[in-house]
């Protein structure tokens, strides 16, 4: 029996790693005690409402059949290594997305290295090696889109079939579609958060879109204009809109959610150092430095703009900070 490494949490908040027991990044990982699940499969990309079906019916099953559920998920994700022009486009990482998944009670989780010898499986063997030797699933749950194997050949039919052949039960999700008709999808989301929608995002996702980012140096001209910020930057995710929004932000180790504002873009009136999150805390003054902070964009206030001056610019994030104070006022604080 292979022996049981420490759990991996780096990343990911206290909040999370208290709820999930188990991430196992190789097969090499597993050993007997997490056999005979009930696996939610797929990338899961900001696990939002149509992802939450697939994983509660998975929690449903494995209920019904005295087991536990799990997930079954892929890092990074598989568009990674074929994309071309290098624009990112993920909505989580790995931490939150274990966190998300955390807070839908999920204590196992799979997340297996997608690399150029895994996408040459071929999709019996990706049922018969992962699947049944390796992870010996007792049954696996999946969206009626989820597709495996090389060149994608894998539909989820062919699971279906294939893995009625090696003893693994299968149920497939149908679409799940929001009041108006439309299916929820990752690129729904990512096209609300393009177009300064964040309200519209957390409506498909079930929650605030959030990322966390460690606060870097900046030029600290918001201290000489009485607005000091966090510098942050998105990398390796989706890029929201640029301009000002309200946010709730969360320092490491902490629970608290403190309220704030941000502008996201590349601060054409001062200095353009690349698309940055500026971060303003109401009512803090504290050296955050190298800390890790979780923002979650609750609403968008304007459009990035371009300033005649200083005291201009000043002006207008005065009237932004209102606008967010007023905004949060009316807001539920995040409970992830």
């Amino acid at each position: 029996m292979i022996r049981r490494p420490p759990r991996s949490t780096q990343g990911v908040s206290s909040a999370a790693s208290d709820v999930y027991k188990r991430q196992i990044k190789s097969l090499s990982e597993i050993d007997k005690d997490d056999w005979n699940t009930v696996a939610a499969v797929g990338n899961f990309d900001g696990v939002h409402l149509g992802h939450q079906k697939i994983i509660e019916q998975a929690k449903m099953l494995a209920k019904r059949l005295g087991t536990v559920p799990s997930i079954l998920t892929f890092e990074p994700h598989p568009r990674v290594l074929f994309q071309t022009d290098g624009i990112p486009f993920r909505l989580s990482t790995s931490a939150s997305k274990a966190l998300a998944l955390s807070t839908l009670g999920i204590e196992l989780i799979f997340e297996l290295q997608f690399d150029k010898s895994f996408a040459q499986l071929s999709a019996e063997d990706f049922v018969v090696r992962v699947l049944k030797e390796n992870l010996r699933l007792q049954h696996v749950v999946c969206g009626y889109d989820f597709v495996f194997g090389h060149r994608r050949r894998g539909t989820a039919e062919i699971l279906e079939n294939l893995a009625m052949q090696v003893d693994i039960g299968v149920t497939i999700i149908p679409e799940v579609a929001e009041k108006d008709g439309e299916v929820y999808s990752s690129t729904r989301v990512r096209q609300c958060l393009a177009e300064g929608d964040p309200v519209g995002a957390s409506e498909l996702l079930g929650r605030p879109w959030s990322f966390s980012a460690l606060v870097e140096a900046g030029d600290q001209r918001g201290r000489t204009i009485g607005f000091p910020t966090c510098n942050l930057r998105v990398i390796d995710l989706v890029q929201p809109c640029h301009g000002v929004y309200a946010v709730f932000v969360q320092i490491e180790n902490e629970r608290k959610w403190l309220p704030g504002v941000a502008n996201f873009g590349r601060r054409p009136t001062v200095n353009d150092r690349g698309a940055l999150f500026e971060v303003n805390l109401f009512d803090i003054e504290r050296d955050l430095y190298d800390k890790r902070l979780t923002v979650c964009i609750m609403e968008f206030i304007r459009p990035e703009l371009k300033f005649e001056g200083l005291d201009d610019l000043k002006s207008q994030i005065a009237a932004d900070a209102k606008s967010a104070r007023d905004i949060l006022a009316n807001c539920k604080v995040p409970r992830f």
